[in-house]
């Protein structure tokens, strides 16, 4: 059985709109009959990646990007060194590999059927193939050996890569497995859509006019988060082509910017910059196993013991996610005889068992153990 690295989140996010529907509200979901606040595993991993970079946590050879205009990035390198690039040597290099490019009305140049992920040293490594064999790609008489570059380069793996997976449709020997399975972060209680009506003052409005120059309805809403994501550190290992230093690097990295990342959307409105409270990391060899069933009741106001006891937010709405967190995974551990190995971070005070006292000790801890 592989080794995997589970991580287990509680936070409380103030009034905000960190991940919005196509309607422009926040996302939800119906969970245990309820509707709950939502945070999409996309939008939760684009923050990590964002963050690999602006933390300092991995550097740019490390990492990788995600386009499908890979025309324009050819092209703009290349005339940065004056060489004028003919569009159909692009087209018959990625074609090689039976990856298509299509002009789109109101695009300066052609772009991917899709986003393509590769390692930003893979876009450089194109960038000088095909400056290197321009003129035989536009003449179709590429060499062979071209065909097993593009197919190199375009098949290699970063380490965000390594961690989040690749699907190319067009070749699927090119197709990465994630390491990392995230879950979609989900309010613990109920939630209800809330709108803020706002105006926009016009400073050089005459005084006989309305100030409001412009006026709308921004929805948001605030919700206590459990979020869960599972790394296989022997798929990661393997991703990596058997570095396990690099690996152990990167597993340091995720922990960091799976607690440190926070999404973008609407904060210049809201700034709802607000880091979990408490952060749980098992180690086992088991297998993966979400503890988001310890809210499928919502965390509520309703007292306990038949009226007498106290309420579970007495302590806060995160120390009740707490409470109710251990109790799952400590009847989950005697029901099916698991050991999920878990150490904690609580700002609450209320994890029974393993807790360290810093986010750097937790990261410590838990790459002495993986080694």
């Amino acid at each position: 059985m592989s080794l995997f690295i589970e991580f287990h989140g509680i936070q409380n996010i103030a009034a905000g709109c960190l991940n919005r529907d196509d309607v422009g509200a926040p996302k939800t979901a119906q969970f245990g009959g309820s509707p709950r606040a939502r945070i999409s595993s996309q939008c939760l991993k684009r923050a990590q990646r964002k963050a690999f970079a602006s933390m300092g946590l991995l550097s740019e050879d490390e990492l990788g990007v995600r386009t499908n205009r890979i025309h324009a990035s050819v092209t703009d390198a290349l005339a940065e060194r004056g060489i004028e690039c003919n569009p159909a040597a692009i087209t018959a290099a990625l074609g090689l590999i039976g990856l298509k490019v299509k002009q789109k009305k109101g695009r300066e140049h052609p772009e991917t059927d899709y986003l393509l992920f590769i390692p930003s040293t893979s876009l450089s490594g194109l960038i000088e193939l095909i400056a290197e064999h321009h003129d035989d790609l536009v003449e179709g008489k590429a060499p062979a050996s071209v065909k097993k570059e593009v197919q190199s380069l375009i098949g290699a793996n970063s380490v965000d890569v390594a961690l989040f997976g690749r699907m190319i449709a067009d070749d699927k020997a090119l197709s990465t497995d994630a390491a990392v399975q995230t879950a979609h972060s989900l309010g613990v209680s109920r939630v209800a859509r809330e709108s803020d009506f706002f105006t926009a003052v016009d400073d050089l409005a005459a005084a006989e006019e309305a100030d409001a120059g412009m006026l709308g309805n921004v929805e948001f809403n605030s919700s206590c988060h459990y979020r869960y994501a599972s790394l296989n550190v022997d798929l990661l290992i393997k991703n990596l082509e058997g570095d396990r230093a690099l690996a152990v690097k990167t597993i340091g990295a995720w922990i960091r910017a799976s607690v440190m990342a926070i999404p973008t959307g609407k904060q210049n409105s809201f700034a709802a910059h607000n880091l979990p409270e408490f952060v749980a990391i098992g180690v086992h060899d088991t297998q993966p196993v979400s503890l988001a069933n310890a809210y499928q009741r919502p965390i509520s106001n309703a007292l306990r013991n038949g009226g007498e006891g106290p309420s579970e937010l007495a302590g806060g709405i995160v120390a009740g996610s707490v409470a109710r967190l251990k109790a799952h995974a400590d009847q989950m551990e005697k029901a099916y005889g698991l050991n999920l190995n878990m150490r904690a971070m609580d700002l609450t005070s209320t994890w029974n068992g393993s807790t360290v006292d810093s986010l750097d000790a937790l990261i410590e801890s838990v790459l002495t153990e993986v080694g």
